[in-house]
């Protein structure tokens, strides 16, 4: 089966309703399986394929997600641009929990994760000064912005490597980094899908002030504010489908040209 358009669900996000006319495919990849099969079917007349990021039963840590395997798999089913939506924290007061940030930029903490398809043989050096597919973003915040949905059309995404929350001095130095949301997946999985030549737009969603604010973060506050955010993204994710044009004009699927010695 072939599909124009990916969604990675994060937290929270996993509906198979979302879509029409559903087949659940397995795909195979070189780097192993993907967090789940992958349920393809119809969306605003386009054929979407829709990926849980954790798994349907939310299993897999941030760190353990087989990025690499999620977009290669993509990838093979065709998919020229991913929607991603996933759960943040607030480094600035006004970014409200409940509301929705089209992140623009991240700091990258993490560790323990493996940010390249080429590991062997060759060394790929793309550039990510703009992570995030331009096109496809305000694609998202025209539709965001028409819905009246409270949002910020810039972020700096910081992303650390969980699964454990900040502590209060991480939360103040990013903050001083000048980061505006904090959360735990962004990357590599926007690096590889630059690496795949695949256009990408996160959907960050609040849910909480970090530890910054003195209030420590608890998973039920999450729960809770994320439960009002999905209806939200849901439609803008609808929305933006039906409204997107057929070919790109940014230059994502260009990005390997001149990026190996």
């Amino acid at each position: 089966m072939q599909a124009e358009i990916g969604i990675i669900g994060g937290t929270g996000l996993y509906d198979p309703k979302l879509l029409k006319n559903v087949d659940e495919v397995t795909v195979e990849t070189p780097y192993g399986k993907p967090s789940d099969s992958i349920t393809v079917g119809e969306l605003a007349g386009k054929c979407v394929a829709f990926l849980p990021r954790h798994g349907k039963k939310h299993t897999i840590r941030p760190t353990d997600i087989n990025v690499r395997a999620n977009i290669f798999a993509l990838k093979e089913l065709g998919v020229k641009r991913i929607l991603a939506p996933s759960t943040v924290g607030s480094l600035r007061e006004e970014y409200h929990p409940g509301e929705i940030v089209f992140c623009d930029q991240f700091i990258d903490r993490t560790t323990r994760r493996e940010q390249s398809f080429y590991t062997e043989n060759k060394v790929c050096h793309i550039s990510v000064a703009e992570p995030m597919c331009p096109e496809l973003r305000q694609n998202l915040i025209a539709v965001a912005k028409n819905m009246g949905v409270k949002m910020h059309e810039t972020g700096t995404y910081v992303c650390i490597e969980g699964p454990r929350f900040s502590t209060k001095a991480e939360s103040k130095m990013h903050r001083q980094w000048g980061a505006d949301v904090v959360g735990m997946t962004l990357v590599p999985e926007c690096v590889l899908a630059r690496e795949a030549e695949i256009c990408y737009a996160s959907i960050s969603t609040v849910t909480d002030y970090d530890v910054w604010k003195d209030h420590p973060v608890c998973v039920d506050d999450v729960v809770k504010i994320m439960k009002t955010n999905i209806e939200n993204v849901k439609r803008i994710i609808a929305e933006t489908v039906a409204k997107l044009p057929n070919n790109c004009a940014c230059k994502c699927n260009e990005v390997l040209k001149g990026a190996f010695v």
